[in-house]
């Protein structure tokens, strides 16, 4: 790491600690040349591996895009929505791998936007998924509803 005061091209590194997100450490260093302290943050990378061959830089507000066009006019805050994206950049993160493709992540944010707002999920998982008819629209609500009835059920039984 080169010292970003008189460039001297190694540093020693004093404390290192989680930073709040529990995504990235954040270490103080020090240069052996001038003696002066810095701060370094860091953090794995992700990258996602688009249809076309393309990579990209993993980008939660690429999420957020994309789910607030499922979530318009339904009562999902921009808290929600990010909350949405931190889960599945935690799912994305937890698999270990270090480039993902990107139909991966589309299915890791079917199971949370579920969770948020099923009309929300059937407008998301209609685009992604490719629903072609009225018959692939009533499976999905069908699922739904059993699963609706499951949590209602199990819910009763606590």
């Amino acid at each position: 790491m080169h010292c970003p005061f008189c460039r001297h091209g190694d540093s020693r590194v004093v404390d290192s600690r989680t930073a709040e997100d529990g995504a990235s450490i954040r270490r103080r260093r020090q240069c052996p040349e001038c003696s002066r302290r810095f701060t370094t943050v860091e953090t794995t990378s992700l990258s996602v591996m688009k249809r076309s061959g393309a990579v990209e830089p993993f980008s939660r507000d690429k999420i957020i895009s994309g789910v607030r066009k499922a979530c318009q006019g339904r009562p999902v805050s921009e808290d929600d929505l990010a909350l949405l994206a931190q889960q599945v950049e935690e799912a994305v993160r937890a698999t270990g791998v270090a480039e993902v493709d990107a139909h991966e992540i589309g299915l890791t944010i079917l199971g949370p936007l579920r969770a948020l707002d099923e009309v929300a999920y059937l407008r998301f998982a209609s685009v992604y998924q490719g629903f072609c008819s009225l018959e692939d629209f009533e499976a999905a609500i069908t699922a739904l509803r059993e699963d609706r009835a499951e949590r209602d059920e199990a819910e009763s039984l606590t």
